[in-house]
C-alpha cells in the first residue's frame, strides 16, 4: 500500500466552505426577495378569491356566526400586530449595531408569533372537535385553506427568525446578517398585512353574512 504524503493540491481540497462570502451589494438579493413576495401575493390572492366564491356555501352546516369568536380572533390579531412592532424595534437596534437589544426584540417577536400560532391551533382544534371540519362545506374548506396557509407562513417565519438569531449570536451584525434580517422584516410585515385582510374579509365580514 502506498504511503505517499498528500500533495499540496490534495491537501487543499475542501468540500464545505464555512466562511461568510463577501457580497459587495445586496441589490440582487433584495430584488429576488421582492419577486418572491409578489409570487406569495398571487397565492394569497387566489385563496382570497376562492374564499369569496365558496364563503357562502354552508351546505346546511354552520356559518361564520355560529363558529367565530371575535374576542379570541381580536386577541390573535393583537399578537401579530405587536410582533410587527417589536420587529421594528429589532430593526432600529440593528441599525445602531446593538447586538443584545436586537436579539432581545427578535426573541419577543418570536414569542408573539408563537402565541399567535397557539391561538390559531386552538381555534382549529375547537372547530374540528365540534364537527366543523374542512370537508363539511365549501365555506370551511376555503376557510381552513386560507387561514392555514397564513399560519404555515408564520411557522416558517418563526423558524427563519430563530435561525437568524443563531447566526447573529455566532457572527454578529455583519452586513450579510443585516440583509437577511431586512428580508425577514419584509416577510413578517407582509404576513401582518395579509392577516389584516383575513381578519376583515373572513371574520368581520363573515359575521355580517
Amino acid at each position: 500500500m502506498s504511503t505517499r504524503p498528500l500533495s499540496a493540491p490534495d491537501a487543499a481540497v475542501e468540500f464545505y466552505d464555512f466562511d461568510e462570502h463577501d457580497h459587495p451589494d445586496g441589490h440582487s438579493t433584495m430584488l429576488g426577495f421582492w419577486i418572491y413576495l409578489m409570487s406569495d401575493c398571487l397565492i394569497f390572492a387566489i385563496l382570497f378569491a376562492t374564499y369569496a366564491v365558496l364563503g357562502g356555501n354552508f351546505a346546511t352546516g354552520p356559518g361564520p356566526r355560529d363558529l367565530f369568536e371575535l374576542p379570541l380572533v381580536a386577541l390573535n390579531t393583537a399578537m401579530l400586530l405587536f410582533s410587527s412592532i417589536t420587529y421594528g424595534f429589532a430593526m432600529l437596534s440593528m441599525q445602531k449595531n446593538w447586538v443584545g437589544k436586537t436579539q432581545f426584540w427578535l426573541a419577543v417577536t418570536g414569542l408573539f408569533g408563537a402565541c399567535f400560532l397557539a391561538i390559531e391551533l386552538y381555534e382549529f382544534s375547537h372547530l374540528i372537535h365540534i364537527g366543523a371540519t374542512p370537508q363539511r362545506s365549501g365555506f370551511l374548506s376555503a376557510f381552513f385553506t386560507l387561514v392555514g396557509t397564513h399560519g404555515l407562513h408564520v411557522t416558517f417565519g418563526i423558524i427563519w427568525l430563530v435561525t437568524l438569531m443563531i447566526q447573529v449570536s455566532r457572527k454578529g451584525l455583519i452586513q450579510a446578517n443585516k440583509r437577511r434580517l431586512m428580508c425577514l422584516s419584509l416577510f413578517w410585515h407582509f404576513l401582518d398585512v395579509i392577516w389584516i385582510g383575513v381578519f376583515t374579509f373572513v371574520y368581520l365580514m363573515g359575521m355580517l353574512r
